[in-house]
């Protein structure tokens, strides 16, 4: 078991990385193919003390931020909930569908995570899962997340909401960033709802991400030195020139040009019906 701290999303996700590779077990997966060393792996726990905080971004992360802001609305504002289709096999839920629309008895779980700790800001009990039992262990791309958890603590008079989350499996390299750029703007809007809804004001506090298999694959063995452990060596945590630096804020303008790409993606989707759109040329 592994716990890193760090002030900001990428501090943390950069020192898991770094404990990971350092001491991580050496495990197989059932993806692997025979060429292919095993993964490193363990259980981790991260801490995020400021998870707005800026650079919210890691240089590092094998996406672009397209990608990033695809996702954060996937997960945050349901953009691709209607591509759920059980029935062929593939896109079996979103985290979206999961947390706002529980599928048995369609449960919106942020409302009532939003509307319990609105009566009692310190309930132990505001909480979503993902898992269907019924449904989950038969299939072949079940959720990584299982569970969210909230809960407000007073600070100085202000109330500050505090998130874990819990995983099952995590693609420490090419999945985790991600997973907590979104679920940090997720947390960001349940304290907005909370703010409006308790009429007084409601902060982002800490994010604790815990992973009970937290990897980093063989197949990607090569990528991770030549992009990550390479970055390690020859730039900074943080530089206002880019080329210097292994993060960058979301407020910077490249970062911006990318995530207004990604919605205008978006809405091509919509319009179109297509999946995946990369293109603004439709």
């Amino acid at each position: 078991v592994i716990k890193v701290e760090g002030e900001t999303i990428p501090e943390a996700w950069e020192l898991s990385l770094i404990e990971t590779w350092r001491n991580g077990i050496e495990i197989k997966t059932e993806y692997d193919k025979e060429s292919e060393p095993p993964s490193k792996d363990c259980t981790m726990i991260m801490v995020i003390r400021d998870p707005l905080k800026e650079p919210r971004i890691h240089l590092s992360f094998p996406g672009g931020f397209v990608d990033l802001e695809k996702y954060r609305l996937e997960v945050v504002e349901g953009v691709h909930d209607n591509w759920i289709d059980p029935e062929s096999g593939k896109w079996t839920y979103t985290y979206h569908q999961r947390l706002f629309k529980y599928p048995i008895g369609s449960v919106d779980q942020i409302s009532y995570i939003v509307e319990k700790l609105s009566k009692v800001y310190y309930s132990r009990r505001a909480q979503a899962i993902t898992w269907v039992p019924n449904f989950d262990p038969n299939t072949d791309d079940p959720p990584c997340l299982q569970r969210v958890w909230c809960r407000c603590v007073e600070d100085d008079g202000v109330l500050k909401l505090n998130m874990n989350t819990h995983w099952r499996s995590r693609d420490a390299y090419k999945a985790a960033f991600m997973n907590m750029f979104a679920l940090t703007d997720l947390q960001r809007v349940i304290a907005e709802r909370l703010s409006e809804k308790m009429g007084k004001r409601v902060e982002v506090g800490r994010y604790v991400d815990v992973s009970d298999s937290y990897h980093i694959y063989g197949s990607y063995f090569e990528d991770f030195r030549e992009r990550f452990l390479k970055a390690l060596e020859e730039k900074k945590f943080y530089n206002k020139n880019i080329r210097l630096s292994r993060c960058i804020s979301s407020d910077h303008p490249l970062v911006r040009k990318g995530f207004e790409a990604a919605r205008r993606l978006i809405e091509i989707e919509k319009k179109t019906g297509l999946k995946g759109v990369y293109t603004l040329q439709q």
